[in-house]
């Protein structure tokens, strides 16, 4: 790569140039966790409404039936397919997330690979392979936008379509100035805001149109459209109007360390991401005092996420402000010992217990200075005082499922088997999607997988 070279070429060189075989296996593996986790995620949404209004719309227009709807088994062209599978598993607020800045990128390089897999008949570990370089080029990106492009009010989904863009090119087999090209038309093609995302069901529209833009920014390149190579780097362009910084850092040591491995989280509860770790705190110091909720006097929580004031509101009512709701993660953790699938029910919102607990929540008026600019990576801690005036406290910096505590299948595997039968899927074809997932890198297995998890 030549420093001389558009900031885009730059990436397209490293997105081409990267051969499967120097990837690491950990990565690929990681690779795999994010489909299975993005496919659960995706059970649990299809049957909410946001996401059955996409797909209703998507049915409609019909077209050239290249890939499939997951656990529906209409087949619409790549593009509508990897939009409706994209709203669905984010609609849920339970796919995987981002310790950097909670962009969702595994969502969108998983509903790509597997929709342009499936009409290209891509090999599995081709198509690993494609969704690895694709998050690390969309993680570096947002990297260099935390937390500038949130401050401006930008949601993550400006960044996650280069994931989508950058898979679906090596698929495609563009070459370098092909893909330069896509990065190029990525970068100009999604204005997501943050606010719709925090308080509606902007949050999986956005989801949508990153995996479509992303994946028609590549076919169009493939096609000889071209756009403007200078737009991440120079003046008004993406990285300046998003607030970029550190932007060495982009470029820096690529190859060495992949996101993938070090800042992915797959979320093994639902809701906000930077909430999982306070939440783990709230359940151990619960579990540490052996607390009964109704002799809790008050609890204090201090957590990174302060410096963002995302926070949310307490006594939600709905799934959107549930996920948004710090009060509500601390308070169900404490009740009832974590913070689980099930606390997305209205039944959940309105337990009498919980509520009671939410209005005894209070905020550290200091909470400890960031030791970074990276505000989601660093956790929370939860002091739960008793009426008696024992104090019970719990840390958690990173939560389970995250890059720092390390992906273990097994939690992968219980979210799998948890959410997919949200979908009506037996258990035969749960069990065998899931091992066809484990063994991702053998054969052509997309077709088979979008089979195996359809109801048609």
């Amino acid at each position: 790569m030549s420093n001389d070279q558009p900031l885009a070429l730059q990436l397209a060189s490293f997105a081409n140039e990267t051969k499967t075989s120097v990837i690491p296996s950990e990565a690929l593996e990681r690779a795999k966790m994010s489909l299975a986790s993005t496919v659960a995620s995706a059970a649990m949404g299809q049957s909410i409404s946001s996401a059955r209004i996409i797909r209703d719309l998507d049915l409609r227009n019909g077209g050239v039936p290249d890939a499939t709807l997951w656990f529906v088994g209409t087949k619409l062209p790549a593009v509508a397919a990897a939009r409706v599978n994209a709203v669905a598993s984010d609609a849920a607020a339970s796919d995987d997330s981002d310790l950097r800045s909670i962009a969702h990128i595994g969502t969108i390089v998983s509903a790509t690979s597997v929709a342009l897999g499936e009409k290209l008949g891509t090999s599995g570990i081709d198509m690993l392979a494609a969704m690895v370089v694709g998050y690390e080029i969309a993680g570096r990106i947002d990297e260099a936008l935390t937390p500038g492009r949130m401050q401006r009010g930008f949601h993550g989904s400006v960044s996650t379509v280069f994931g989508g863009t950058v898979a679906a090119g090596r698929l495609l087999g563009l070459t370098t100035l092909q893909m330069g090209h896509a990065i190029a038309l990525a970068a100009t093609s999604i204005g997501g805001m943050a606010i719709s995302a925090d308080t509606s069901c902007g949050r999986e529209y956005h989801a949508g149109c990153s995996a479509a833009a992303g994946l028609q920014a590549a076919l169009a390149a493939q096609a000889g459209f071209e756009g403007e190579l200078g737009v991440l780097d120079k003046p008004r362009g993406f990285l300046s109007a998003m607030g970029g910084q550190a932007l060495e850092d982009i470029t820096r040591d690529l190859g060495a360390s992949w996101d993938i491995v070090t800042d992915m989280a797959i979320k093994l509860m639902p809701g906000a991401h930077p909430f999982h770790a306070t939440a783990e705190a709230a359940s151990d110091a619960a579990r540490l005092g052996k607390v009964d909720p109704r002799d809790v006097d008050k609890i204090m929580i201090s957590s990174s996420v302060q410096w963002t004031k995302f926070k949310g509101d307490p006594h939600p009512r709905n799934l959107v402000d549930a996920a948004h709701s710090l009060y509500y993660f601390v308070a169900a953790s404490i009740a009832d010992g974590r913070f689980s699938w099930e606390h997305m029910t209205a039944e959940k919102m309105a337990d009498p217990v919980i509520a009671a607990l939410q209005d005894k929540v209070t905020f550290d008026p200091n909470p400890a200075p960031l030791p970074d600019r990276f505000p989601h990576r660093h956790g929370g801690t939860v002091i739960i005082t008793m009426k008696n005036g024992q104090e019970f406290r719990s840390t958690c910096k990173a939560p389970r499922g995250s890059g720092p505590r390390g992906v273990e299948w097994s939690d992968v595997e219980d979210k799998y088997r948890a959410l997919v039968p949200l979908s009506g899927l037996s258990g035969n074809r749960i069990d065998t999607s899931l091992a066809l997932i484990r063994n991702f890198e053998q054969g052509s297995p997309s077709a088979q997988l979008t089979s195996l998890i359809s109801l048609a």
